[in-house]
């Protein structure tokens, strides 16, 4: 461990504690054997509330919100980590919806250290420490927690789920979960427990899945199968051994991830109003998800980054009302699919705006121009971002999209700083 870094005061700023985080920390790694132990120490092994744990390659964070929200009007004291965050890493825990004073984040992070003692621990796994101490300081009756990467070795599996949820399993990450979807199938059914509950938001379920389950003795609730979802013309309707839930009003979000919450919470046993579920489900958003932050040219943000997110977000986009151009402003990581997210919008696209993503995983914009047509090439986010607003008419649409990263980006520089609202 590196020792030429001095040990932040519970009086300096949060930014200097995340600093140290960052020098201290061994890199990236699914491996649960530091963090169970630090955990132990602290006693944050086996909490009291209620716990959902939320994984899948798309829509973990969409899922989460609404069982967050769902819960929250029902009269339930309710936490949330999700990750990453897009301005500020107090982002990453939520607390009936709000964020915390980084007094409080600060207050875990010296909890934390006082237990470490030589066991290095990567960020993620110094975040989730600080969100189970925050959670159990808050008497609250639920926890939800949002699965980093995979699920086997994910910090956030150190805990034992009441339910877990599976949104979907896509080719992401492969270099840490493997090249096909029955390698990733099985770390995301790492998070499967004994005698509970798994919710199942894929319909074309890997094998490994099913094995896994009977191995662990955990019950699979499938889509399609054990509960169903359907459109309508202006509704859509969820079915499951508990009954019909009927005209149920459209969202914001993708219709995947709000089934899927549902069925989890009324396999749960939580007792949600009907009332509260159709007047609070067209509210409900998350910052970044098809986003509009103008409507003269039509700004939309979305942090589409694989070929499955892209898909939809090019559904999205086609059932948009077009009266012009569509001006595409993109930034990718290199170690994603970057042919296959960019083709699968190629569609809706007249205008891209390529630009360099300057981090040590950043591709560069000629990597992506080079499937492209009609595209253009920047050093940085912010002048692909003024060039494709210098050429957008009031009737254009610009769509930001690609990474994380480019979409802070985007809203640093459009000073968009309340991201979270609970209606």
């Amino acid at each position: 461990m590196k020792n030429n870094i001095k040990l932040p005061k519970q009086t300096d700023s949060l930014a200097s504690w995340l600093n140290y985080l960052e020098f201290i920390n061994k890199q990236t790694c699914l491996d649960t054997k530091s963090i169970k132990l630090v955990a132990k120490s602290l006693k944050l092994l086996q909490p009291k509330e209620f716990v959902f744990i939320v994984s899948g390659t798309n829509g973990k964070g969409t899922t989460c919100r609404v069982i967050e929200m769902l819960l929250i009007q029902a009269g339930y004291r309710v936490g949330v980590y999700s990750s990453p965050h897009f301005l500020n890493y107090t982002e990453r825990i939520r607390i009936q919806g709000n964020l915390l004073d980084e007094k409080q984040h600060i207050y875990s992070f010296i909890e934390i250290e006082k237990k470490r003692i030589n066991n290095l621990l990567t960020y993620f796994e110094f975040s989730t420490l600080s969100a189970l101490i925050l959670f159990k300081q808050s008497n609250l009756d639920v926890i939800i927690l949002e699965v980093g990467v995979g699920g086997r070795l994910d910090a956030t599996n150190i805990i034992d789920a009441d339910v877990a949820i599976i949104t979907n399993i896509a080719l992401d990450h492969m270099d840490l979960l493997g090249s096909d979807r029955e390698k990733i199938s099985i770390e995301k059914a790492g998070i499967f427990r004994s005698g509970k509950l798994a919710i199942i938001g894929e319909p074309d379920i890997p094998y490994k899945f099913k094995i896994i389950a009977k191995e662990k003795r955990t019950t699979l609730l499938k889509v399609n199968k054990d509960w169903f979802y359907y459109k309508k013309k202006n509704s859509w309707s969820l079915f499951d051994r508990y009954g019909l839930l009927n005209n149920l009003p459209f969202t914001q979000i993708p219709l995947s991830n709000v089934a899927v919450a549902l069925i989890a919470l009324r396999t749960s046993g939580f007792k949600i109003p009907t009332k509260i579920i159709y007047e609070q489900l067209p509210l409900i958003n998350l910052p970044g998800r098809f986003q509009t932050i103008c409507k003269s040219p039509h700004i939309i943000l979305d942090v589409a980054h694989n070929p499955h997110a892209a898909n939809y977000l090019s559904h999205r986009l086609n059932k948009l009302l077009k009266r012009g151009k569509t001006h595409a402003v993109v930034g990718m990581l290199k170690d994603k699919d970057i042919k296959g997210t960019l083709i699968a919008l190629i569609n809706q696209i007249d205008y891209w705006y390529c630009a360099t993503l300057n981090c040590p995983r950043g591709a560069k914009a000629d990597q992506l121009a080079l499937y492209l047509q009609n595209s253009y090439i920047f050093s940085d986010i912010k002048s692909a971002w003024q060039k494709a607003l210098e050429n957008a008419e009031p009737k254009d649409i610009i769509l930001v999209f690609g990474s994380f990263i480019t979409v802070t980006e985007i809203m640093k520089i459009t000073s968009i700083n309340k991201l979270f609202d609970k209606h």
